[in-house]
């Protein structure tokens, strides 16, 4: 396909194979496939919000999956599966069941203990989740969304804001959610979780 997009910072590149599981042979612009990918996002969001669901599922590896399914299944061949190439980011390719299985056992016994808050174990799901970097692209914005439905069907409590209502032009919204993902890599979600309610 010989598709070269321009990735911004915190992007993850997708490799020629990755590239070629474009379903939609006709775009030829990073706006576009923006605008695709946006549309296929909104159709899961309305998906999301006419189901129940219970934790036990939610907390799986075959829901983090059929999301990533739900979300990007109109634009890539690869949606829903996991990535085969290593990235800059994430786990190797090879350590990504486990460590999301890992991630699966800690949160269900985050949720039976109430070790958290459910602000705070919503957002440590999340940058865990996002850390792994299961997808070959597509994972922050998975996370986002699973976040949402987390927090808004195990808790009750309204999805996130992810900094919308940030009104400062000066300030660089994309800039601001990286380094609070920087600081939870360093073990304080404080910043993450201050981010997901502005």
């Amino acid at each position: 396909m010989g598709l070269n997009f321009l990735f911004s910072d915190g992007q993850t590149l997708l490799d020629e194979d990755e590239r070629d599981g474009l379903k939609i042979t006709t775009i030829s612009t990073r706006r576009e496939l923006d605008e695709f990918e946006q549309q296929n996002i909104e159709d899961a969001i309305q998906w999301s919000l006419s189901r129940t669901f219970i934790p036990e599922n939610l907390l799986s590896e075959h829901f983090i999956k059929l999301l990533h399914q739900k979300m990007y299944q109109d634009v890539w061949k690869w949606a829903g599966e996991f990535r085969n190439t290593n990235k800059n980011i994430g786990v190797d390719k090879w350590q990504i069941p486990t460590a999301l299985k890992s991630l699966m056992d800690d949160a269900k016994y985050w949720h039976q203990s109430k070790i958290y808050s459910p602000e705070e174990f919503t957002i440590r799901l999340k940058h865990r989740l996002v850390s792994i970097h299961c997808f070959p692209n597509g994972n922050g914005r998975h996370s986002r969304l699973y976040a949402d439905i987390v927090i808004q069907h195990i808790f009750k409590q309204p999805i996130f804001t992810w900094g919308v209502n940030i009104n400062n032009s000066d300030i660089d919204t994309r800039l601001v959610y990286l380094n609070a993902l920087k600081a939870a890599d360093l073990g304080n979600v404080n910043p993450l979780i201050q981010f997901s309610r502005l």
